[in-house]
């Protein structure tokens, strides 16, 4: 080879070579960016959340109601769901800590916070009495629920007006850890009501153990209120990062025929 040629060969060679290494540096610069961009680290959502079927259960059929939406959307948008289930209190004070794994809990009525953000709506929550057959609870304004004792929850948000009466002391009530004491409760006479969601109660009235009381308990005729139900994002860059991201698949969704192809299912 002549040395011509191997001057053009080499001056060629390096050239390529310092090309490769701008381009890698380049795709390097540009991955670190993109990694920048979001907070979100990994395509899954992980929340945590509670037996309330048919929202969510860790036992029904793909973890509720509530749960097929949410993965619905996130797929929309290229993401998985993973969903972690605890106690009602507990689904609340597991992703406080900043180093918890969960990035939101759900599902939850909206409410004033700061310490959360809230997804647009994943479906609607008919908040409704039950009463004893024999003895129905006769109302046509909220105050009007003071003469009676009702059950509700622990932890549980109920309705914007009822709750401000149970702190001010107007509403005489009894807590209960879950819905199935407070079926249990009205039932038996120690309660005169208590507050539920519709389709709660109406899938818990079916399950065996539970299925006998149907002849003396029932839904009063009247809701209180049908409120929406949200998941709760910690008030971080990466809770509202992922919020963002929800809305988005929500948007790409039918979320309401997947409600009512879900609970026609468990019907």
């Amino acid at each position: 080879m002549s040395s011509l040629f191997r001057g053009v060969y080499n001056r060629h060679i390096h050239s390529n070579s310092k090309l490769s290494l701008k381009v890698g540096v380049s795709l390097l610069l540009l991955c670190i960016g993109l990694m920048s961009i979001s907070p979100i680290k990994a395509a899954t959502l992980t929340l945590s959340s509670l037996n309330w079927p048919p929202y969510t259960g860790e036992q029904i059929l793909a973890g509720g109601a509530s749960v097929e939406v949410v993965r619905a959307a996130l797929k929309a948008v290229g993401h998985d769901l993973k969903v972690d289930y605890y106690p009602w209190s507990r689904t609340i004070r597991i992703i406080k800590p900043a180093h918890s794994i969960y990035s939101g809990y759900f599902p939850e009525y909206h409410f004033p916070s700061d310490e959360y953000v809230f997804s647009d709506p994943i479906g609607v929550s008919p908040v409704a009495l039950i009463e004893q057959q024999q003895f129905p609870i006769r109302w046509s304004n909220v105050k009007d629920l003071n003469q009676y004792r009702l059950g509700v929850v622990h932890d549980y948000q109920n309705t914007l007006e009822l709750d401000a009466m149970i702190a001010s002391g107007m509403q005489p009530v009894e807590k209960a850890n879950s819905d199935e004491h407070n079926i249990q409760k009205v039932a038996t006479g120690r309660i005169q009501g208590a507050v539920i969601d519709k389709y709660v109660f109406n899938y818990l009235i079916k399950q065996t153990h539970l299925s006998e009381l149907h002849k003396k308990i029932q839904l009063n005729k009247q809701l209180l209120e049908t409120r929406t139900l949200h998941i709760a994002f910690k008030n971080t860059a990466e809770g509202r990062e992922w919020r963002q991201a929800l809305n988005k698949g929500l948007k790409m969704i039918d979320k309401d025929k997947i409600v009512q192809q879900y609970l026609s299912t468990i019907e």
